[in-house]
């Protein structure tokens, strides 16, 4: 019997060659071909579109998508206000995250006005079972289907035309049109596609659960990413009970939106009050320790940075920074040196964002160098101090996004007094807030009392 011919499929963009390469020729990322079993050609389901008929755009009723409430509300928060008609959303995360008891307890609550449907490829019916008896969930009218095969799941989307079917996990599912093992990069492609297509189509809302590689990304070729209308990814740490869902693409939403949840023997439970969860509570002022308000989404959230500057006992110092980008410390210690005369050649850095959260916006800048300054001298910051701004290279202090809305969140959480920079002075002042505001690095060091 004549062995199977041989390709190679990218595992980014899902490209094909007939050899192995060190890098993809379609988008020339490198190590990242595999190999995979040439399938025959499959037939594929009818466009989405039934007429096909070239329209004016001018002429088409545009108006908001209906949304489906999750019933619960942070999870409604990062889709943008709900679950969309037609709509596919992908949730990845890390093993034992929360993936599942999560979507389990939206179907639950879904399931009293929806139709819904639970397709479990990786836990029997019985292990399903007993998740909804543990958390104590009412699964009278979740409807359960423990299937693998794509066109065993088409087949009963078709027939029973849920409002809402959870596929738990896209990488356990296979079609028998492909040759090819459970999560390769054709499964999972031809798969998602064909799920895509039937949501467009019925009007179905699909959410597919997805793996994440070892580095934290996506399993599959990229182009699942694509596909979908809504990425979100479920964060935590294996240590804390607080799990965290960003989103990362929507397009029925703002993308960077961010859900808190605490996970408690009931399940997922939302946190209301999330500028809590990254707040230390110290017994009094301890030198290295400043607050932020950093902007997520529509949210702005409270987060306190840290930093510990140390002797260096080795030639080259240390920079570590956890949840802030560290090419950006490396950065602001320049600044601070060049622009404000303080110099930390020959100091150990660290900073640390409290909560395990991840700050990407350059927002924190001005935060970080003065709990760096404050640690260096060993000189407290107020207590009730916030601070946010951007560091620029000239060492002039930029304005960010949304600078009320942050201004008003401290106030509400019971800070008095607030360093920002010069243009993101409001136009009123909020009662009980002293604001001071520095268009440099050097007023901002000077106006630490």
């Amino acid at each position: 019997m004549a062995k199977p011919k041989s390709i190679y499929s990218c595992t980014e963009c899902g490209g094909q060659t007939p050899k192995w390469q060190g890098q993809c020729p379609h988008c020339q990322a490198w190590n990242t071909l595999v190999e995979a079993i040439a399938e025959k050609a499959v037939s594929r389901f009818t466009p989405v579109s039934e007429t096909g008929e070239v329209q004016n755009l001018s002429e088409v009723e545009a108006g908001d998508e209906p949304r489906y409430s999750t019933g619960v509300a942070e999870f409604d928060r990062v889709l943008g206000g709900g679950l969309v008609h037609g709509g596919v959303v992908l949730l990845g995360g890390d093993p034992g995250i929360g993936k599942s008891t999560l979507l389990l307890q939206a179907l639950c609550h879904m399931s009293a006005a929806r139709n819904v449907l639970y397709v479990s490829g990786e836990e029997s019916a019985r292990q399903v079972a007993l998740r909804a008896k543990r958390l104590a969930l009412d699964a009278r009218s979740v409807h359960l289907l423990a299937e693998i095969r794509l066109e065993r799941i088409q087949a009963v989307l078709a027939s029973r035309k849920p409002d809402i079917a959870v596929i738990d996990s896209i990488q356990t599912v296979y079609s028998d049109a492909l040759q090819s093992a459970p999560g390769s990069v054709a499964q999972v492609r031809e798969c998602a596609a064909q799920l895509t297509r039937l949501a467009k189509a019925s009007g179905t809302c699909i959410i597919l659960v997805g793996h994440v590689t070892k580095e934290g990304a996506l399993a599959g070729p990229r182009v699942l990413e694509h596909m979908v209308d809504t990425v979100l990814y479920f964060e935590g740490d294996t240590h804390s009970s607080f799990r965290l869902i960003r989103a990362f693409k929507n397009r029925f939403g703002a993308v960077n939106e961010l859900g808190v949840f605490a996970m408690s023997e009931k399940g997922l439970r939302e946190v209301n009050n999330p500028s809590a969860l990254f707040l230390s509570h110290h017994g009094g002022q301890v030198p290295g320790s400043c607050v932020m308000v950093t902007q997520e989404g529509t949210r702005p959230l409270l987060v306190e940075i840290q930093a510990l500057v140390d002797e260096a006992h080795a030639p080259n110092p240390r920079r570590l920074s956890v949840g802030l980008e560290q090419n950006r410390l490396a950065m602001l210690l320049a600044v601070l040196h060049r622009h404000a005369g303080i110099a930390c050649f020959d100091q150990d850095v660290f900073v640390n964002a409290v909560g395990g959260v991840k700050i990407t916006e350059p927002g924190a800048d001005l935060a970080v160098l003065l709990a760096i300054v404050s640690s260096l001298k060993n000189k407290p910051l107020p207590e009730k101090m916030v601070v946010f701004g951007e560091i620029g290279l000239a060492g002039e202090v930029r304005p960010v996004q949304r600078g009320q809305e942050r201004l008003k969140e401290a106030a509400k959480l019971g800070f008095t007094q607030a360093i920002i920079p010069k243009a993101n002075k409001p136009k009123q002042m909020l009662p009980g807030m002293e604001i001071i505001v520095v268009e440099r690095v050097e007023e901002a060091v000077a106006n630490m009392r």
